[in-house]
């Protein structure tokens, strides 16, 4: 599903062509218990599906997408909620005619490459779902 090198707390990694990069990331952090942390990262998907959230409605809507686009740009941030890891990400899509898509990534299959930095930080982020909001927020102490 993965490869990966570690320097210190940043790790480089390769997800396999074909896998499904969500679920890859949440394997790998849950193989290397990353509770906290942040990454990037460029590719190539066939598939992705997106979501945006509509703060009137404090619902999201999700759209999938099915053609070869690059990932010009992934990033996001690690913490736990309800006692999983918990992935907070957003995307940028680039098409075949260099026009861009972008929302909070739910699922994507790699077709081609994807190559990430994930970086670990020595703590443990929390996470609640806040009602005024209707979104999953940090929780600090």
């Amino acid at each position: 599903m993965y490869t990966f090198h570690q320097t210190g707390n940043t790790y480089a990694l390769s997800i396999d062509n074909h896998c499904d990069l969500t679920e890859a990331i949440l394997t790998f952090i849950a193989d290397q218990h990353i509770t906290a942390g942040e990454i990037s990262g460029i590719g190539a998907v066939s598939e992705a599906t997106l979501r945006f959230f509509n703060p009137q409605t404090k619902l999201f809507e999700d759209r999938t997408f099915t053609q070869q686009m690059e990932i010009a740009n992934l990033i996001g941030n690690i913490s736990v909620m309800d006692g999983k890891p918990y992935l907070h990400l957003h995307i940028t899509l680039g098409t075949a005619d260099f026009q861009t898509i972008s929302g909070h990534l739910l699922t994507a299959r790699i077709n081609g490459a994807c190559e990430l930095f994930v970086h670990k930080y020595d703590t443990t982020l929390l996470r609640v779902h806040e009602e005024s909001t209707g979104l999953n927020m940090y929780k600090f102490e």
